[in-house]
């Protein structure tokens, strides 16, 4: 039956309600934090939940629907709960699909940006999230921009930007650089078209400089932040210890220096390889070996850096006709020209010991190169396996070092080096540095201007901001330079320095750099006197939730981190992690694939909520599975949503009003499951586990109509109160329903403004769980505890049953797998 069909039946109309509720909302200014603006009393707890805000690229999609499901069902949790809460609301109005999307139309990137923007805040509205729209900012306002250019200005005042020419990932199409993250599989990610490298002066900021603190801060996040997202990180930064070693090489002066982990192996390396694509490369080529190189630096340029680390790919190469020596025996090693090695890890150089490394094992076997064992592991040679022994092991064939082990050998070696002169010790990252400058018109502008004579002067702070030309530039010029650079009358300027011709800097900002610090903004979006306002900072900052999706682990949240410490070492923040607790959401797909235009499977928003109702989306996108998992839109029920909505609504409707209930507390049995629901509810929701708290409300809801049926009826006191904390829990993630059936309770607006029902100890302590206790997966012994027991709780008291030690017999416990409050499953050590 069509859902709008089940409304006329039972009187339940999910639309009829929305425009009363938004304005009752908004006139009695419920979802406005207090304390936000001069003179306004302010709450004990501040609480300050974000969520990543959105791209205007259009109206809302089905990814908006759930990711602001949840951030507004935890900002309603924690306002009924009595906190002082900062629900706030932005876009990340700046970037390349504006542009494109107005270079296809024929607009001004502000005419789309701005429309979209006006879009998506209905539709917020109609969705019923909760924000304080006094928040409301947009990154392409000048009045934003401005202080990204002032963060950059005192950045580059402290050696944190720098310009410098580079390879880099351009899209022919878009005609702009791409950052790695942009890049999936070779391709551009907006628009799928092949990335090829090129060499431009680019500005970047200096991470690499952060990048032990990026590691060692994480520590403050570990237990608050998923571990998946923590380990992403860890490996992006990519901490290497090892040591530099010198190789000279043959027609250069200076020596060049590499960087392996294992400097144990040094007596294996039989060549050395140089990425194709580094100045050092062609500067080691020798004369005769000038056309074959070039042919196949040609080759390379074609591949992405993800094609060219590609373990499964054959590996190619071109020797330079060079030799570099060994630092430690003296012999003579060729040096070759290889994809497989990329420019930009240390000086674009490696060591290549074939028998310990299977990249090098893999291209020593292309190129017919020898193979010498120097760590005696025990397997099998290189060569007669096609695999490289990478573990520990006993040093031979390594002069003095023979018999020593990895640890040992590692230390003496890095020794000797450090004393020939010859390297150290030292501590290698795989981050780089952020490369910030884009070929776009729609960004922020970088403060720079370029004069002949000064060089790369500074824009004032007094000038800022840089606005962007609103005419006389061209979104895509056929000369190839960047938009602005086709705009003559806004480049030409004079020097802030010596007052001579000079010219603005061309390229925009990457709009990671909009992100990177915008919610330190909200507490105070008019503020003019800085980049934000340093009380609103104080009060309400660090971030007590941020929501977003884990595909930003690398990008935004890394770069959030690093200005954050950044801001902290200016002294304009008292705090070096930006992020207290961080939830990710995950996608939703349609019949197991992403949705998609092409595909055919593309779910629109507005479609379903015409259909349904925004309450009825938001419960489903909710009950449909942890935060964390995607949602299959092909394998949810909408439809299932609206049907026990409006049996909520309808049972609301059917209890006595207070005035004409019976006397006393109510029927116990029904007062006891009443409260036994709003505490395991209670506990659901301060874990971010929607899914089972809209479970438990349904749970309730049955028990309620089974309680007006056939037991004490719809005037007993218990019902009633089961009835209003229904309704007051329903409204963090159904409030239009929640508010109507506050009504039809006889209560006046708004249930907000009623708090969260509390459950009552006495009754809660009284219940108990059987806990199955097995012994190699046999039942043992059974278990009475509390629902909310602990794991470590519940091993110690599986570990300390009788029944559990006969089972046992003697036997040491392996592993004790616990699923509590259910399960514990103790598992013998196997022989």
């Amino acid at each position: 039956m069509p859902a709008q069909e089940a409304f006329s039946q039972d009187g339940y109309d999910p639309h009829s309600m929305i425009d009363t509720w938004i304005r009752v909302w908004e006139e009695r200014r419920v979802f406005e934090a207090r304390g936000l603006t001069a003179g306004e009393e302010d709450g004990p707890r501040r609480s300050l939940l974000v969520s990543m805000y959105p791209y205007p690229s259009g109206d809302l999609h089905m990814g908006h629907a759930e990711v602001y499901s949840m951030s507004d069902a935890a900002a309603r949790f924690a306002r009924l709960r009595g906190d002082n809460v900062l629900n706030p609301i932005g876009w990340d109005s700046f970037g390349l699909p504006a542009e494109n999307a107005a270079l296809k139309r024929d607009l001004d990137p502000r005419d789309w940006t701005y429309g979209n923007i006006d879009v998506q805040a209905e539709s917020f509205r109609r969705l019923g999230v909760s924000f304080d729209w006094r928040t409301r900012l947009h990154t392409s306002d000048p009045e934003y921009y401005r202080w990204n250019q002032w963060l950059f200005l005192r950045l580059l005042e402290k050696g944190l930007a720098y310009r410098k020419s580079a390879g880099v990932n351009w899209c022919p199409v878009d005609k702009t650089v791409l950052a790695n993250e942009q890049v999936l599989q070779g391709k551009c990610e907006r628009c799928a078209t092949d990335v090829v490298p090129r060499e431009l002066t680019q500005w970047f900021f200096r991470t690499t400089q952060y990048a032990q603190r990026l590691l060692d801060d994480m520590a403050e996040l570990e237990g608050k932040w998923p571990d998946e997202i923590l380990a992403m990180q860890r490996n992006w930064i990519g901490r290497s210890e090892g040591a530099y070693v010198d190789f000279t090489v043959e027609g250069r002066d200076e020596p060049v220096r590499v960087f392996t982990t294992r400097p144990d192996t040094l007596y294996g390396a039989t060549f050395f390889v140089v990425a194709a694509d580094s100045p050092l490369a062609a500067e080691l080529c020798a004369p005769e070996q000038r056309a074959a190189f070039e042919e196949y630096l040609r080759e390379v340029r074609t591949r992405s850096d993800v094609e060219r680390l590609a373990t499964d790919r054959p590996k190619t190469g071109v020797a330079l006709n060079r030799y570099a020596v060994n630092p430690v025996n003296g012999a003579k090693i060729p040096v070759y020209a290889a994809e497989y090695v990329l420019p930009d890890y240390g000086t674009g150089a490696v060591m290549a010991v074939p028998a310990h490394d299977q990249r090098d094992l893999d291209f020593a076997t292309a190129m017919g190169l020898p193979v010498t064992v120097v760590v005696e592991t025990g397997e099998p040679h290189p060569v007669e396996t096609g695999v490289a022994t990478t573990g520990d092991g006993t040093l031979v064939d390594s002069g003095a070092f023979d018999g020593l082990g990895k640890q040992n050998a590692i230390a003496s070696v890095t020794a000797e080096l450090a004393g020939r002169g010859a390297g150290e010790g030292a501590v290698n990252y795989r981050l780089r540095d952020w490369l910030l400058s884009r070929q776009r018109y729609w960004g922020t502008p970088i403060p720079v201007i370029h004069c002949s004579a000064c060089g790369e002067v500074p824009v004032p702070d007094d000038q800022l901001p840089v606005r962007l030309p609103e005419t006389g530039y061209e979104l895509r010029p056929d000369s190839g330079v960047s938009p602005l650079g086709s705009a003559t009358e806004w480049k030409r300027v004079p020097c802030p320095a010596c007052g001579g011709d000079a010219e603005r800097d061309t390229d925009t900002m990457d709009t990671f750099v909009d992100s990177s610090w915008y919610f330190l903004r909200y507490p105070n979006p008019d503020y003019t006197d800085g980049p934000f306002d340093p009380e609103g900072v104080r009060r309400w900052l660090p971030v007590d939730e941020y929501i977003g999706g884990k595909e930003h682990a690398t990008g935004h949240l890394m770069y959030a981190r690093f200005i954050t410490k950044v801001l902290h070492d200016l002294g304009l923040v008292p705090f070096v992690e930006p992020f207290t607790r961080l939830a990710n959401q995950g996608q939703v797909i349609m019949d197991g694939k992403a949705m998609s235009k092409s595909l055919g499977n593309l779910v629109d928003l507005q479609d379903q909520i015409a259909r349904y109702g925004p309450d009825a989306v938001r419960v489903t996108m909710l009950f449909a599975g942890p935060p964390e998992d995607d949602i299959d839109w092909a394998d949810v029920s909408p439809t299932g949503s609206v049907k026990w909505l409006a049996r909520v609504w309808r049972l609301c409707g059917d209890v006595v009003p207070a005035d004409r209930q019976t006397a006393g507390p109510g029927d116990p049995e029904v007062r006891t499951r009443v409260h036994r629901l709003v505490d395991e509810t209670t506990r659901l929701m301060e874990r971010n586990r929607f899914n089972v708290a809209i479970a438990r409300l349904m749970e309730l809801t049955s028990a309620l109509r089974k309680a007006i049926d056939t037991g004490p009826g719809a005037a007993d006191p218990a019902v009633r109160e089961g009835a209003e904390g229904l309704a007051r829990m329903l409204s963090c993630v159904a409030p239009f329903t929640a508010e109507e059936a506050w009504k039809r309770l006889g209560r006046e607006a708004s249930v907000i403004e009623y708090g969260w029902p509390e459950a009552d100890p006495g009754l809660v302590a009284q219940q108990t769980v059987t806990c199955v206790v097995q012994v190699a997966g046999k039942v043992r012994d059974r278990l009475e505890v509390t629902p909310a027991i602990e794991e470590d709780a519940l091993r110690s008291l599986a570990l300390a049953s009788q029944k559990v030690a006969e089972a046992l017999g003697g036997r040491e416990v392996g592993r004790v797998i616990v699923r509590a409050p259910g399960l514990v499953n103790v598992v013998p050590r196997k022989d």
